[in-house]
């Protein structure tokens, strides 16, 4: 398998949140992943590494080892063990209500992640707002998080779960409903810890607005 060196984070931008996941894999491709073939493999993996290690490292932040890379390798290996170990139970399909390949790899990977968090015995609720607690729409990431080194310091000081919230939401365009389901939660919980972890970030990427 290639190796799994840590590649460089991207930063999610402030337009309509698109996935860095969505990696269009032709269908002939996939059949010779099915029949086993070794080659096929390597390139799906190719394809898929820097979104895995990029959503693993923002979503589980200061890991063992520098800056999180090696929690964030390890959540990439196991992601693609399994996406390479369950492939005959992916069907895609088309039309409504059909799930694009990325899609079920995202899926495998955000798993993977929450499943580590757990696993650590990290508390998913650990800056929880309560639920009837108005929130309101914090808007678009600030211009200094397209400083993908800024951004990165920046997320590993909040809390994991309102982290894991700012990225699946911004990063990845999850709803917060789907949040909710991902993270066992509630769409209350993932609104409040999007508006709490947004002011947040703006006082540690801007400072100086925050306190102007």
């Amino acid at each position: 398998m290639p190796s799994n060196a840590g590649p460089e984070p991207v930063p999610p931008t402030t337009d309509a949140p698109r996935s860095s996941f969505a990696i269009d894999v032709p269908e002939a491709l996939l059949a010779r992943v099915r029949s086993g073939e070794r080659a096929a493999f390597e390139q799906i993996y190719r394809r898929f590494e820097r979104p895995v290690f990029n959503l693993a490292l923002r979503m589980l932040g200061g890991g063992h080892g520098p800056d999180g890379h090696e929690e964030a390798a390890d959540v990439l290996q196991e992601t693609m063990l399994k996406v390479f170990g369950r492939i005959g139970d992916f069907r895609g399909g088309h039309g409504e209500g059909a799930s694009p390949f990325w899609g079920w790899v995202r899926q495998i990977a955000v798993n993977e992640a929450l499943m580590r968090m757990r696993s650590q015995r990290r508390h998913l609720h650990d800056v929880a707002l309560e639920d009837d607690e108005f929130v309101a729409d914090p808007g678009p990431l600030p211009a200094a998080a397209a400083d993908a080194a800024a951004l990165g310091r920046a997320l590993a000081r909040l809390p994991v779960a309102t982290r894991s919230v700012l990225w699946l939401y911004h990063g990845e365009g999850y709803t917060h409903e789907e949040i909710a389901s991902l993270m066992q939660r509630t769409p209350s919980f993932s609104k409040s810890q999007l508006a709490r972890g947004s002011r947040r970030l703006r006082d540690l990427l801007e400072p100086e607005k925050a306190h102007a």
